[in-house]
């Protein structure tokens, strides 16, 4: 099975998603303010990108051609702002140690990690997700 790797972004107030290339033919970009409606959104317009090729009468690209699966690769800061309403910067900062003004200014997108802070924030985010599901 085929993984088509979406960026996901923060711009402005929405989030941001595009997948380009060869393996899908083209481009493919949607935005929207909530992740969840973002992913929806781009599934649907995934498919009327197929649906174009097709009724071009082009060859759909081997990716699309058969069974894909998505996977949506959140920046830093979209991965932040995904949480924000849940977890606080300060808790993150408990659990991974990085700073918080740090944190901040990876929530502004003032500044992005290096891929292996980027996994300390992931982890820590699992982390306290995973101390939230074990509460009886």
């Amino acid at each position: 099975m085929k993984k088509i790797k979406v960026q996901v972004g923060w711009s402005g107030n929405n989030f941001d998603a595009v997948a380009s290339g060869e393996d899908i033919g083209g481009c493919v970009l949607v935005t929207n303010k909530s992740l969840e409606k973002l992913k929806e959104e781009f599934h649907e317009t995934l498919e009327f990108h197929i649906r174009g090729i097709v009724a071009n009468g082009d060859p759909l690209p081997s990716a699309l051609a058969e069974k894909y699966e998505v996977e949506f690769v959140l920046s830093a800061q979209a991965l932040l702002r995904s949480v924000d309403d849940k977890i606080t910067l300060t808790a993150i900062h408990r659990i991974t140690g990085i700073n918080v003004k740090q944190l901040s200014h990876y929530t502004t997108g003032e500044k992005n990690p290096r891929p292996a802070q980027r996994e300390r924030i992931v982890n820590g985010i699992h982390h306290i997700a995973s101390e939230l599901a074990s509460v009886v």
